[in-house]
C-alpha cells in the first residue's frame, strides 16, 4: 500500500484549499463555550477559541470538568462545541454526556453522516482531502484556517521557498522552539511525534519561553534546533540552528503548515516506522482499545 509522507499530505491539502471555497466559522457566536476533542482536535480547539473566553476538555477530564464548572455553566449558560475529524470514538459519548447535563451541542467535523453527528444538536461540515490514518492535515487545517482566514496560496508558496539545512537527514534529535505567541501548535507537533516515530526518534516542541527553561542544557551535534518565528541566537550549537521567518500576517494555519511539512522531511529520511506499523495498528488494536466489537479503522481516509 502506497503510503505518502506528511509532506506530501500537507502539499496536497494546501493546492486543495487554494481552489476550494473555506467555511468562515465566528467563534464569538457561542455562548462561553464548553470546546472539547480528543487529541489533536483538543489543541485544533485551543487554537479556534484561543480569543474567547472558553473551558477546554478532552476525552480524560470532560466528567470532571463538567463537575468542577456545574455552576459556572449553568450561570453562563454555556454552550458545547465539539471537535471530531471524524465524528466517531469519542466524541459520541462526548456529546451525550454533554446533553445529559442539558448543554446545547454543536459539532465540527468533516464527516456529517458520522454518528456524532446523528446526535448533536448543530452540525458544521468541513472538506478534506484522502490522507492516511492520524495525519488529519486537511481536516484541522480547514479548521484553522476558518478562524485565522489565512490564505493557503500564500501558505504554500511559503513553504516552496524552504530549503533544508545540509546534512537535514543525519541528525537524530530535532527540536522547534516556536514564538511565544504562537505556541499552541507545540502539544500538535510532539503528537505527530508520537504517531510517525513513537520511541525510534526525538523530536522536541517549545515556546521561547519554555526554552529558557534549561530545555537546552545538554546541547549536541546531533539536535537541530528549528526556530520559528523569532531568532534563536542561544540555544544549541552555532552549526545546527536553523532560524524561519515569518510574515506579519503568518498565523496558525501557516505554522501547522511549515511544521507537518518539515515533519514530513524528517519522516522520508528516517526508516518507515509508520508505514510499517499503521495496518496492524488500524486492523487489530488500535479499534479493539474502543471496545472488541469497534470496527478497524480505515487506512487511507477517503476524502469528500
Amino acid at each position: 500500500m502506497k503510503i505518502k509522507t506528511l509532506d506530501q499530505i500537507m502539499l496536497e491539502a494546501l493546492e486543495f484549499f487554494s481552489i476550494t471555497k473555506i467555511k468562515k466559522l465566528n467563534t464569538k457566536s457561542f455562548k462561553f463555550p464548553i470546546v472539547v476533542g480528543s487529541g489533536n482536535a483538543y489543541h485544533t480547539g485551543r487554537i479556534m477559541f484561543s480569543r474567547e473566553a472558553a473551558i477546554f476538555a478532552n476525552e480524560t477530564n470532560l466528567e470532571e470538568i463538567l463537575l468542577r464548572y456545574k455552576e459556572t455553566i449553568k450561570k453562563m449558560k454555556s454552550e458545547a462545541v465539539v471537535i471530531s475529524a471524524s465524528g466517531g470514538k469519542d466524541s459520541v459519548w462526548e456529546i451525550k454526556a454533554l446533553q445529559n447535563k442539558k448543554v446545547k451541542t454543536s459539532l465540527i467535523t468533516c464527516n456529517q453522516d458520522s454518528a456524532a453527528a446523528q446526535v448533536a444538536g448543530k452540525v458544521y461540515g468541513y472538506r478534506k482531502i484522502t490522507e492516511p490514518y492520524t495525519y488529519n492535515s486537511s481536516t484541522y487545517l480547514g479548521m484553522i484556517l476558518s478562524t485565522t482566514k489565512e490564505n493557503p496560496k500564500d501558505i504554500l508558496k511559503t513553504i516552496k521557498k524552504i530549503k533544508l539545512p545540509k546534512n537535514f537527514n543525519k541528525y537524530e534529535s530535532y527540536s522547534f522552539i516556536i514564538k511565544d505567541e504562537l505556541s499552541k501548535i507545540c502539544p500538535m507537533i510532539i503528537i505527530k511525534r508520537d504517531e510517525l516515530f513513537g520511541y525510534h526518534l526525538n523530536i522536541r516542541a517549545f515556546s521561547f519561553g519554555q526554552a529558557r527553561h534549561a530545555k537546552f542544557l545538554n546541547p549536541s551535534d546531533k539536535e537541530l534546533l528549528i526556530s520559528i518565528g523569532e531568532t534563536n541566537k542561544v540555544f544549541g550549537k552555532d552549526k545546527h540552528r536553523w532560524n524561519i521567518n515569518l510574515g506579519k500576517k503568518d498565523n496558525y494555519a501557516t505554522l501547522m503548515a511549515l511544521t507537518y511539512y518539515i515533519i514530513g522531511k524528517i519522516q522520508q529520511a528516517k526508516p518507515s516506522y509508520f508505514k510499517n506499523n499503521i495496518e496492524n495498528y488500524c486492523q487489530d488494536y488500535g479499534p479493539k482499545a474502543y471496545g472488541k466489537n469497534h470496527k478497524p479503522f480505515e487506512i487511507i481516509v477517503p476524502g469528500n
